[in-house]
């Protein structure tokens, strides 16, 4: 019976320190910033394919005629889809290997329509369309390690890839427009499916700036640099593919955002935007709805054709957002946490404490059937959870002498019997105590 005691006890220790747990668990989840928590989907869970843009793994995309449509350094699945720059809409039905085939569903009425906007714009009709509202923008790379062969030697290039100097092309364009653009260029490899998961940390941070759009740019990873290749306004260009991701509950406003985007871009500068494909990922665009992921040309590409790309399509983004420069901003702020946090943790902290040891005890005196029987359990509590930190020390009353120490004092102190019988019974009743 004494044993199962004990073993009730330690029960009821292990139990109150799992909730304890538990609880500190909770409000440490509580706590952190739910922006850093992407939009949970069951596609991220199981999602361990190949990593966007590694180059020399590609996929190929036709129509039911075997003509190609696109082709991307991706894996694509049954369900993505292609618009074109003419507003054409594709969906893959099949995908077998590196090839996918597509079907064509209609004639996108947005881009249509956009198209038909941007085109009957004069560019002093786009200016003030771009004088409304004063704006910031933000850049940022997911894959950081992204470079182009021809201008940097290979493709990847860990924590300080050519794609940097892309990004930089971006931002000096937008700037020299007289923009406040916020540029993060913190590393996030390796190239891999948690590098979007790093990379949100930096997107939360960029976005207390409060951006009037962010952009994670990139580049492709196809072998043939044609396939991006094009001769605009008489120079060698890497035309641009817009990225919106389907695991994202705002994804119809991004995918507005990424048609006028393209739209006005071309308008400008004829076929810069090659396409918008529409696949699995969030891509942190959940953020907010003018998030978008470019993609510069391919590793094959030069450098400098990607960066003029991203400087052409960054000529259409004031227009889009109907934004004029801004005054000059802070540069984004470090990750810190919100004032008031720390304290508003521990009070909750407090409360769980307190909940669990006010349960505990509800428990225990439901579970012991009367006070009286509580009160044992609780002691027989308290020195099996002592026993947990080391072995338990003796106790003794306030203002009662050590039996042991008073013993051995004495026998070696007092011979005669007539002491020893006195010695004899003051034990006995410091025993009975």
């Amino acid at each position: 019976m004494r044993t199962n005691m004990k073993n009730r006890n330690k029960l009821i220790i292990f139990s109150v320190l799992m909730v304890m747990l538990a609880g500190v668990s909770l409000l440490y989840y509580r706590s952190e910033d739910h922006h850093l928590r992407a939009a949970f989907t069951a596609a991220g869970i199981f999602d361990q394919e190949t990593p966007d843009h590694l180059t020399g793994q590609y996929t190929t995309i036709v129509d039911e005629q075997g003509n190609i449509i696109s082709m991307m350094a991706r894996k694509a699945s049954a369900g993505d889809e292609i618009y074109t720059s003419e507003g054409r809409h594709y969906r893959i039905e099949r995908v077998q290997g590196n090839r996918a085939e597509a079907r064509f569903l209609e004639m996108d009425p947005q881009i249509v329509a956009y198209n038909e906007f941007y085109a009957n714009q004069s560019v002093s009709v786009l200016k003030d369309l771009a004088e409304k509202n004063p704006g910031t923008f933000a850049v940022y790379h997911s894959h950081t390690d992204e470079s182009y062969v021809p201008s940097d030697g290979t493709e990847a290039i860990p924590f300080k890839g050519g794609i940097y100097q892309v990004g930089k092309s971006m931002v000096d364009r937008l700037q020299g427009k007289g923009f406040q653009v916020n540029y993060d260029q913190t590393p996030h490899d390796p190239h891999d499916n948690n590098a979007y998961t790093r990379s949100r940390r930096t997107a939360v941070n960029l976005m207390k700036t409060n951006p009037a759009a962010i952009f994670d740019v990139h580049r492709d990873g196809v072998p043939d640099p044609n396939y991006y290749r094009a001769i605009i306004d008489g120079k060698n260009v890497a035309r641009l593919r817009l990225v919106v991701g389907q695991e994202n509950p705002r994804m119809s406003a991004n995918m507005d955002f990424a048609k006028k985007m393209m739209a006005a871009a071309n308008n400008i500068h004829p076929k810069i935007v090659k396409e918008i494909f529409v696949g699995k990922g969030n891509y942190n665009q959940d953020l907010m709805p003018t998030a978008l992921l470019i993609e510069a040309g391919t590793h094959t590409n030069t450098k400098e054709e990607a960066e003029l790309g991203v400087s052409m399509l960054s000529d259409a983004i004031p227009a889009v957002l109907g934004v004029s420069p801004a005054a000059p901003a802070p540069a984004a702020p470090t990750a810190q946490r919100p004032a008031g946090t720390t304290t508003g943790a521990w009070k909750a902290l407090g409360w769980i404490v307190g909940l669990t040891i006010v349960g505990g005890l509800g428990f225990l005196l439901i579970s012991s059937g009367s006070l009286a029987n509580a009160k044992k359990r609780l002691g027989g509590f308290g020195r099996e959870f002592f026993s947990f930190l080391g072995p338990r020390l003796a106790t003794r009353k306030p203002g009662k002498p050590d039996i042991k120490t008073e013993h051995s004092k004495e026998t070696d102190e007092v011979k005669d019997p007539a002491a020893n019988k006195t010695l004899r019974e003051r034990k006995d009743e410091l025993t009975k105590d």
